[in-house]
């Protein structure tokens, strides 16, 4: 067994972010960063960024800073997500920033950008999480 502190960022590359090659650039509890290549595999039909993979890479980093926020035993869960698709993007890298509008005990509100290779915003989207209990199975 290895002594290695397992962080939200050391457990991230699982499921869908591996399946997506999701990376973690920047990960503290003030600012979270990941980059995602945009491609075939992550366009909708008309060949443009699904606006779902930048819902799912806006509340992953909120998640993620969210889950640096919170004592031991707990975790933090989505509750709600808004994302204003701005312009679309069919190739080059995808850039989510995410930072906390506020930290509660309860709930954490989270603002995240979305930028496309060119540095133009792609997504402006917020994210609620709601802080429980961690699961314990």
């Amino acid at each position: 067994m290895s002594d290695e502190v397992a962080t939200p960022a050391s457990n991230f590359k699982r499921g869908v972010h591996a399946t997506l090659d999701v990376d973690v650039i920047e990960a503290s509890p003030d600012r979270v960063v990941l980059s995602l290549a945009v491609g075939p595999s992550v366009h909708q039909p008309f060949g443009v960024l699904h606006g779902g993979v930048s819902a799912l890479l806006a509340e992953s980093a909120a998640s993620m800073g969210g889950a640096m926020n919170v004592p031991d035993g707990k975790a933090v869960v989505g509750i709600e997500l808004n994302a204003s698709h701005l312009r679309s993007v069919s190739g080059g890298e995808l850039i989510a920033t995410a930072t906390p509008i506020r930290i509660g005990r309860t709930v954490h509100v989270w603002n995240i950008d979305l930028v496309g290779s060119d540095g133009r915003q792609v997504c402006a989207a917020r994210c609620t999480l709601s802080v429980i209990d961690r699961p314990t199975s």
